[in-house]
């Protein structure tokens, strides 16, 4: 719990569905946190957690949801930190029924697990929908549909927050809206003030990253040196009560916190910073002040909103068949006139001979791959892999991609090595909207 009645403390402890989780067990035990918030759900992450329950209605959510709450639950409880997460992803109701039988083989009797429902809105979208910021309609796509996820606000959160819970775990809650949940509960903030409810998005959004705003998928040597990355650490929010922050980390972790690497989070997946749509609030950044008070501080202050949009933004997720990977190496005098012959071999195999025409990538990484189609040219390389891709309907397909990259080891130019193969699912997502009306949450609290 935070030391000052006038400040309120959020870290985050994931950034995205792999996220590191040794950083945030340190945050967890030495933070002072009130709130830890684990962000780990994309687009692409919960339509893949739709094709997982389909195949096993127990799964569906994060995948590392069990080493998560193993290493955290017990420091949260001790330092009375609460737990938010979308880490339900696709199954909400069995990640918070895997999380109260964790609690309870810890010994941590009494714990509250919320978990929150009504995200999954594929009852009330029509399939003929028009698409969010494209042309075309969903119906336009001709792939199985497997799941469609409204974006909750932190009017979906507050109603777990005000039943004490100590975890709480949704599905599609929006990126920011599970930091300006707790804040506007701490303070008592109006839904309807736009000013504070487009400060504490602000929060949200920088933070939401984890470690993109302390050095991390910032650092660039000699240009934007970032200090000790390889034990970089989670960012933490210092919040008052009208909005504005102080972002900083713990003082012996790694990172940094910097005017820049703040700059480039606020700017992060921003198209408009004047009108930056969210559940809550359609949040004003154009004019936020962004201030170093101290090493690895940096206060954000002046951010606004007006009314929040009456429609919520829908990721649709449809079953995309399977992607295979294959790649085979060349070394050594002549690799590159080597991995270009394989390269041609190959796709005259599979385009003329399979008659596989579209949705195939064949690359020769280290012939200057991906700047092929800006005609840029790289010296003689004496090291190159071929790499070939293939987005399949079917896993025969691309079985049939892998069987024709690994024959080059005996069918292909001399001296080809290391193939490797891997097939895995495929999913597309599309964006519509859907009138928040709608959209109706769910709430529902465990105990262990």
């Amino acid at each position: 719990m935070s030391n000052s009645a006038s400040s309120f403390r959020i870290g985050t402890g994931a950034g995205f569905a792999a996220d590191r989780l040794d950083p945030a067990v340190d945050l967890a035990e030495r933070g002072e946190l009130d709130v830890m918030v684990l962000e780990c759900l994309g687009e692409r992450t919960v339509a893949f957690g739709h094709r997982d329950r389909m195949s096993d209605p127990e799964r569906g959510y994060n995948t590392h949801l069990r080493s998560r709450m193993q290493a955290l639950l017990p420091a949260c409880r001790a330092a009375r930190t609460t737990i938010i997460t979308n880490m339900g992803a696709a199954n909400p109701r069995a990640a918070a029924q895997r999380t109260v039988e964790i609690a309870r083989d810890l010994g941590l009797k009494g714990l509250k697990v919320a978990c929150i429902e009504g995200d999954d809105v594929s009852a009330v979208v029509a399939h003929d929908q028009p698409f969010m910021d494209e042309p075309g309609r969903l119906s336009d796509i001709g792939m199985p549909v497997v799941g469609m996820n409204a974006y909750l606000g932190a009017d979906a959160i507050i109603p777990a927050l005000e039943a004490g819970a100590d975890v709480i775990i949704g599905g599609r809650l929006a990126d920011p809206s599970m930091f300006l949940a707790p804040l506007a509960h701490h303070f008592g903030w109006d839904a309807m003030d736009t000013q504070r409810m487009g400060a504490g998005t602000l929060v949200g959004h920088l933070m939401e990253c984890g470690m993109q705003i302390t050095g991390g998928y910032f650092a660039d040597p000699g240009v934007k040196d970032v200090t000790n990355l390889d034990r970089c650490g989670y960012p933490i929010a210092e919040v008052n009560a009208d909005g504005n922050a102080v972002i900083t980390k713990l003082a012996d972790s790694g990172g940094n916190v910097t005017p820049a690497t703040v700059k480039e989070q606020l700017l992060y997946e921003v198209h408009d910073p004047s009108r930056y749509l969210t559940p809550d609030v359609t949040a004003d950044f154009s004019k936020v002040q962004i201030a170093s008070v101290g090493a690895d501080r940096i206060r954000v202050s002046n951010a606004g909103g007006s009314a929040r949009p009456q429609t919520l933004k829908v990721t649709v997720g449809f079953n995309h068949g399977f992607q295979g990977e294959a790649g085979i190496s060349y070394a050594g005098p002549g690799a590159q006139a080597r991995g270009q012959l394989a390269a041609r071999i190959a796709g005259y195999r599979l385009r003329e001979v399979h008659g596989i025409q579209s949705n195939l990538r064949i690359d020769l990484i280290g012939v200057n791959s991906l700047f092929a189609t800006a005609g840029i040219r790289g010296s003689e390389a004496e090291d190159v892999r071929l790499h070939v891709a293939l987005r399949s309907p079917t896993r025969e397909g691309a079985e049939l991609m892998l069987w024709e990259i690994e024959s080059l080891l005996c069918c292909g130019p001399a001296g080809g090595g290391g193939f490797r193969g891997s097939i895995v699912p495929c999913v597309m997502t599309k964006s519509v909207l859907v009138d928040r009306d709608l959209v109706k949450p769910g709430l529902q609290v465990l105990v262990a």
